[in-house]
């Protein structure tokens, strides 16, 4: 395995765990009021819209040849970082 596919594949794996936290707010977000559930349900939808660009990222770094994967892994690495501060701030709230 190259580094290439070594790094998407990690990339990859972190995108499954930050969607499957996505998952796990969605259902804990049906037991809010009804106010508390449409705040909650925006912020979870810009969070999923976050996942989609870092999915995005991905395939193109996928796609990539050799010589262009180096540029696009800021990309990705980008689109992850914010994935991973919505997460936890959306955690954050979801505690309080």
């Amino acid at each position: 395995m190259n580094l290439q596919e070594a790094y998407k594949n990690k990339a990859a794996a972190e995108l499954e765990l930050v969607q499957a936290r996505l998952v796990e707010f969605r259902a804990k977000a049906k037991d809010y009021t009804a106010e508390a559930h449409l705040s909650y349900a925006k912020q979870l939808d810009e969070f999923e819209h976050g996942i989609g660009t870092a999915k995005a990222k991905l395939k193109e770094l996928g796609d990539a040849g050799e010589d262009a994967w180096e540029k696009l892994k800021d990309g990705v690495e980008s689109a992850l970082r914010s994935s991973s501060a919505a997460l936890k701030d959306l955690a954050d709230k979801v505690k309080k």
